[in-house]
């Protein structure tokens, strides 16, 4: 467990999930609002066999020209957080190729949200969270 990790036992928040890749460990408030948006971003739609709504189904758009597919794409993150994610109110979704000059580059996807809680003392703050989706070549 990695040093001033919050454990069950720290728990203080209403809003918590366990953390992912990190053993024993939990995220809440903020950080718990970002996991789940990274979730959804990153979930194929179908992909879960008890909800198989949950996700975003933006891999069909994988062969579209490129000014074709990001707005389809951020068509359908909108969609699939709006209709999974409760708590936040989102402010804007945008989806650019990651060109960072490898021989990758163009292949992963970087997803920007920006998002507002709906209710708590942070719910005014424009919160943003980046997610990138590998191997997303549109």
């Amino acid at each position: 467990m990695s040093a001033g990790a919050i454990t069950l036992a720290g728990i203080t928040s209403a809003d918590w999930s366990v953390a992912l890749g990190a053993i024993g460990e939990v995220v809440q408030g903020i950080a718990d609002v970002e996991q789940c948006l990274g979730i959804i971003v990153t979930t194929p739609q179908g992909s879960d066999p008890i909800r198989p709504t949950f996700g975003a189904n933006i891999w069909r758009y994988i062969d579209f020209p490129i000014n074709l597919a990001l707005p389809a794409i951020v068509s359908e993150l909108t969609s699939a957080i709006t209709t999974w994610e409760s708590r936040v109110n989102l402010v804007s979704v945008t989806a650019q190729p990651v060109n960072d000059g490898s021989a990758q580059a163009g292949a992963h996807l970087d997803v920007t949200l920006n998002w507002q809680l709906k209710l708590g003392a942070t719910a005014a703050l424009v919160q943003t969270t980046t997610v990138t989706i590998p191997g997303a070549t549109v």
